[in-house]
């Protein structure tokens, strides 16, 4: 009776580990479950209205760190009157717009200073007291005619006023001394009868300078 040769358990274990190697190497490539793609969310798109009421809402903060509460004042209004629609900075604008008006001089003690003039003018002026507003800019002016601001709101209370022949050197002026005003002017509610103005529309039109230009301009003396 012929003997059967006996198979040794390890010589088992091999030939099924050489098997299990060899199907997995025979897997075919296609049959790994791929990882699904994470979409990359879109960036954001900010409006170029919200670029620029942002810019304004920073210089009015400047401005009120410097405690330049007039200005402050006014670029702050100024984002509410020519941004209407970025209602998210609304709130924030009128948070700072309080506290520059905490600043005010008392009601008692008139104001003395072109600057404290002027900061008078802009709480008559939101309270709708234009005619409150346009004595102080005058006298401001009398006092510093240079005073890019007061111009600015002159001409602003003065449009308002339907007194557009009067405003519109006032304007160019404000535009003049201090080219940031031109951005403002642009957008600015108050101002809108005069844009319709050759000489306005020319001015707003106009390229502004960057800062490098500006300051290696000769100043004027």
């Amino acid at each position: 009776m012929a003997k059967h040769r006996r198979v040794k358990p390890r010589q088992i274990s091999r030939r099924a580990q050489e098997s299990s190697d060899g199907a997995s190497r025979r897997t075919p490539a296609s049959q790994t479950a791929p990882q699904a793609a994470v979409p990359t969310p879109d960036p954001p798109i900010l409006r170029p209205t919200y670029i620029e009421a942002v810019a304004l809402y920073e210089q009015g903060l400047a401005a009120l760190q410097a405690h330049e509460y007039s200005r402050a004042s006014t670029l702050l209004r100024s984002v509410l009157s020519s941004y209407p629609q970025e209602k998210e900075l609304h709130e924030r604008v009128r948070l700072y717009l309080n506290i520059c008006e905490r600043q005010v001089v008392p009601r008692t003690s008139a104001p003395r200073t072109p600057e404290e003039r002027v900061f008078a003018a802009t709480v008559a002026f939101n309270a709708g007291d234009y005619e409150t507003a346009l004595g102080h800019l005058r006298e401001a002016i009398k006092e510093a005619p240079d005073h890019d601001l007061a111009l600015y709101m002159l001409a602003a209370v003065l449009a308002l006023r339907n007194e557009a022949g009067e405003a519109v050197p006032y304007l160019l002026r404000a535009i003049e001394l201090n080219p940031e005003n031109r951005a403002m002017a642009r957008h600015d509610t108050d101002l809108e009868s005069l844009r319709e103005h050759d000489q306005v529309r020319a001015a707003l039109e106009a390229v502004q300078p960057s800062k490098t230009e500006r300051r290696r301009s000769p100043r004027r003396r």
